[in-house]
């Protein structure tokens, strides 16, 4: 069995889990084994992923996690994971679109590393036009500019390793540091900066891995508009918003 096992937490997302599923049967590095956590679904995305479990080119687990929250998802995936085997880990998510080499360069980075490794994110091309990628990238420099200047994660509070934005839907870390840590905060999104925090205080093993790339969805982007998904990023919530659209 391999030592990597890919998360992908997913709510709601029978329309988008299948281009997900296909870009990680399309990576270069198959051996791994996929669970896919149906976050309290009611439509079809169990039983799509069940269906291409049958089909897939590495093992697939299907689990129910009926606690809703990416958190909840996430860490029921990742600690799944671990006591089946599990010594690396890495996650995406329903929506996102992992570029080929994706698996192959997290591996490298945690085997060489031997922490959490951040990959780097772009707009995927199939929902939005040039202007609503540039709109994207820049909100993403916005957030790891805040994130840095952020007062309340400068070293003297306790971390070990300077602040680097870290997404969530493109990530690595061995099994180890994930429960040296505490795993996933059980809660509903946005859980990623807590849960790099928890990991700046616990290690300087953090990494920026450039070949780590995944095609991200901009419809929070579309539904929340450029004040709303920044104010979402900056951890002021949905705002008048509901439910994460994610």
């Amino acid at each position: 069995m391999s030592a990597l096992w890919v998360v992908v937490p997913a709510h709601q997302e029978a329309a988008r889990l299948g281009a997900t599923l296909d870009a990680l049967a399309a990576q270069t590095d198959r051996d791994f084994t996929l669970v896919v956590v149906d976050n309290a679904s009611t439509d079809g995305t169990a039983a799509l992923a069940r269906a291409f479990a049958r089909r897939a080119p590495f093992p697939v687990h299907v689990l129910h996690e009926a606690e809703k929250g990416v958190g909840c998802a996430v860490d029921t995936g990742f600690r799944y994971a671990i006591a089946h085997g599990a010594a690396l880990l890495a996650r995406t998510d329903a929506d996102c679109l992992p570029r080929p080499g994706w698996t192959a360069a997290a591996r490298a980075a945690l085997v060489r590393g031997n922490g959490l490794a951040c990959g780097r994110i772009d707009a995927r091309r199939d929902e939005h036009g040039p202007l609503g990628r540039a709109a994207f990238r820049t909100l993403v420099r916005g957030a790891a500019c805040f994130g840095r200047l952020r007062p309340a994660h400068r070293r003297r509070h306790g971390y070990l390793a300077p602040y680097r934005m870290h997404a969530g839907n493109n990530m690595a870390v061995t099994a180890a540091l994930y429960e040296a840590v505490g795993g996933m905060p059980r809660r509903p999104s946005p859980t990623d900066r807590l849960f790099l925090n928890r990991v700046r205080r616990h290690t300087r093993a953090i990494v920026h891995v450039r070949a780590m790339v995944v095609e991200n969805s901009t419809r929070r982007l579309r539904a929340y508009g450029l004040v709303g998904t920044a104010r979402w990023y900056l951890d002021r919530g949905p705002g008048r918003h509901g439910e994460d659209p994610r």
